[in-house]
C-alpha cells in the first residue's frame, strides 16, 4: 500500500483545496461549481470522471485525494448502509493531512434512523473528533428525485409509497448553497446543524399536479404499498437487498406523518429564500416532457 502520509504532503505549494467527495454527483457537482465561482480551489473526487479518483473501498485513494486539502464536503458511500468504519479511517487520514473542517451531507431525521443505517453514526464520529470542526446538513427529500431516475415517471405516474402524507421537498441547488457557505466560512458554521427544506410541505399528489402544469399533460401519483415497492426495487436489481431497510425508513418517515416540515435554514444561511417546487418544475420541465405517456 502506498505511504498515505507521503501522499497527503504532496501539493503543499498549491493553495489549500476543498475536497468534494461525490464530486460528480447530484449535490457534489453543484458544491464544486459554486466554490469555484466564489474563487476557491475545489477538487472533485469520485470513482471516475472527477479531478481525482476516490473509492471508499480502496483506502489507497484516500491520501492522494486529501493531499493539500484543508476542508472536505463529505458524501458517504451510496447504495449501502454500513460505512462508519471506512469514514473513521478517512477521518484519521484527514487529521494527518491538516483538514480543519468537514461538512457532512447527512439526512433528515438521521438521529431517528434504525441502528443498522450508519448515517447518524457518522455524525457521532464527527462529534468526537477534535482536530477539525464540522457542520452537518440534514436535508429533506430532494426535488431532483422526481426529475432523474430515482422516481421516474412510469405511465405518467410517480410511483412511491407516502400514505398521502407531506414532505418539504428541497432543491439540490439549495442544499449545495448551504454547504458552500459552511465551507467558505467554517468558523461561522462550526458545530452547526442545518436541515435544508423547501418553502412548503407537499404530498406527491400535489407534486404531480405541479408537474402536470409544467408539462401540459396529466401526471398522477400512484401511492403503492410500501412493501410491494421496496420488494420490487430489490427484485429488479435497482438496490441491493440490504438497502431495503433504508428505503423502508425513508418512506416510513413520510408515511407516519413525520416527514420534513418547512423551516428557514436555507434563507438563514444563504440570505435567499428556498426554491419552490413550482419554480423547480418549470426549470426541469424538459425532464418530464421527454418521457412519453405510457
Amino acid at each position: 500500500m502506498p505511504n498515505q502520509n507521503e501522499d497527503i504532503q504532496k501539493s503543499s505549494a498549491l493553495p489549500p483545496a476543498v475536497l468534494v467527495l461525490g464530486g460528480t454527483g447530484r449535490s457534489g457537482a453543484l458544491v464544486a461549481q459554486g466554490l469555484a465561482e466564489r474563487g476557491l480551489h475545489a477538487r472533485t473526487a469520485a470513482r471516475s470522471g472527477a479531478d481525482v479518483k476516490f473509492d471508499w473501498d480502496d483506502v489507497a485513494t484516500y491520501g492522494p485525494a486529501l493531499a493539500g486539502a484543508d476542508r472536505v464536503y463529505l458524501v458517504t458511500p451510496v447504495g449501502r448502509t454500513k460505512f462508519v468504519h471506512q469514514v473513521a479511517e478517512f477521518f484519521d487520514l484527514a487529521t494527518a493531512a491538516g483538514v480543519r473542517h468537514v461538512t457532512y451531507l447527512s439526512a433528515y431525521a438521521s438521529d431517528k434512523a434504525p441502528a443498522e443505517i450508519e448515517i447518524y453514526a457518522v455524525e457521532r464520529e464527527l462529534a468526537r473528533r477534535t482536530a477539525f470542526s464540522h457542520s452537518i446538513l440534514r436535508p429533506a427529500w430532494v426535488m431532483q428525485n422526481f426529475s432523474d431516475q430515482h422516481l421516474p415517471l412510469i405511465g405518467d405516474a410517480f410511483i412511491v409509497p407516502t400514505g398521502g402524507q407531506k414532505e418539504a421537498f428541497v432543491d439540490a441547488h439549495d442544499i449545495a448553497a448551504v454547504a458552500i457557505e459552511t465551507l467558505i466560512d467554517p468558523e461561522a458554521h462550526a458545530g452547526a446543524l442545518y436541515s435544508p427544506t423547501g418553502p412548503e410541505a407537499l404530498t406527491v399528489a400535489e407534486v404531480a399536479e405541479i408537474v402536470s402544469s409544467a408539462v401540459g399533460r396529466p401526471i398522477v401519483h400512484a401511492d403503492i404499498d410500501a412493501d410491494a415497492w421496496i420488494n420490487g426495487a430489490v427484485e429488479a436489481g435497482f438496490v441491493p437487498a440490504d438497502y431495503a431497510v433504508m428505503l423502508r425508513w425513508l418512506t416510513g418517515t413520510i408515511i407516519s406523518g413525520n416527514g420534513a416540515t418547512p423551516n428557514g435554514d436555507v434563507e438563514k444561511v444563504t440570505g435567499r429564500p428556498a426554491t419552490s417546487f413550482r419554480d423547480f418544475a418549470m426549470r426541469h420541465a424538459a425532464a418530464w416532457s421527454l418521457q412519453p405517456a405510457g
